[in-house]
């Protein structure tokens, strides 16, 4: 068992520094390069924090486990609304936008409706993967139509940005194009290897202990590919900026939908296993419905409201690794 738990760490350590250098080297790139500050967040900031589901679960799905693929993209929506802002909530209450929070939201909450109704009918397939990524593009122009033309914070991918920006004050350093470049390839190479990693201590660990693959993605892959936006919205909350927490976690969630699951369903078309379909996808379907509504009343997510996120949270937890 060893091995596997070695393999495992060593996967999460890699992907996630190689997020955080693919991250770093797109934005300089891109700036040099003359991209709008603007358009850089909306795009290389959110694929590249995305980066280490999106590898995680393609890695997992070609593979041949579609358990860990699917489960890490529910499991980290699960990690995001309830682990992540209930403990951003503790720290400081969550203001809330009432607009961006509908809008935002809601997209995310029909998206996971719409997961969860084809994966209990006629199963993943390649249209299903294409519209997704189709509605993606879509939000990401709506996106950055709306924060050219409305003020800052019209959208969850600005505040997704904003919470980099607020906890990385390096994000912008100037330095050579050519340490930009090897910090990006670097990045990928790191991803690539740590997705790998990961994936094979994850089977391995399944096998060994017993539980299936669906309950380690939606566990111990969910947890590790949402430390860093649980690092992110901790710290932005302890510096004051408790408000763009709740568009970090909307813009994670967007992106694990419309992005991950897209990419997953062109690669791997074909059923999600039954623990995700019959409990992890209703599970955070009701989620994502209680999170709207704490949010919605008073226009903030209070520390006792962020103490019930933590507390269901806690309750699944256990409830996976011990009951499914």
């Amino acid at each position: 068992m060893l091995i596997p738990l070695l393999l495992l760490l060593a996967g999460f350590v890699v992907l996630i520094l190689g997020g955080e250098l693919l991250v770093r080297g797109a934005v300089r790139v891109a700036e040099k390069a003359g991209m709008s500050e603007l358009l850089i967040g909306l795009t290389i900031v959110g694929f590249g924090t995305s980066a280490p589901e999106l590898v995680a679960s393609v890695e997992a799905a070609l593979a041949g486990s579609p358990g860990i693929a699917w489960g890490n993209i529910v499991g980290s929506n699960l990690a995001n609304s309830l682990l992540i802002l209930g403990a951003a909530s503790l720290i400081l209450p969550v203001v809330v936008p009432r607009g961006p929070l509908w809008r935002d939201g809601g997209l995310a909450l029909v998206a996971t409706v719409i997961l969860w109704l084809v994966a209990s009918t006629t199963g993943i397939t390649v249209a299903i993967g294409s519209a997704f990524l189709i509605v993606l593009l879509a939000y990401l122009a709506y996106a950055y139509r709306a924060e050219q033309t409305q003020p800052a914070g019209a959208t969850a991918l600005h505040e997704k940005a904003e919470a980099l920006e607020v906890t990385d004050t390096h994000l912008h350093d100037v330095q050579p194009l050519w340490r930009s470049i090897l910090l990006l390839v670097l990045g990928i190479v790191l991803i690539v290897m740590g997705g790998r990693w990961l994936v094979e201590g994850a089977i391995d660990l399944a096998r060994l202990v017993g539980m299936s693959e669906a309950v380690i993605g939606l566990t111990v892959i969910a947890i590790g590919t949402s430390l860093p936006e649980l690092v992110t919205s901790v710290i932005a909350a302890y510096k004051g900026a408790s408000a763009v927490a709740l568009g970090n976690v909307l813009g994670s969630n967007i992106f694990n939908l419309l992005l991950i699951g897209g990419v997953t369903a062109v690669i791997a078309p074909g059923t999600i296993p039954g623990e995700i379909t019959n409990f992890g996808l209703p599970v955070l379907i009701a989620a994502s419905v209680m999170l709207l509504i704490f949010a919605a009343t008073g226009r903030k997510i209070t520390r006792w409201e962020g103490g019930i996120l933590l507390i269901v949270y806690l309750i699944l937890l256990v409830y996976n690794v011990v009951m499914v």
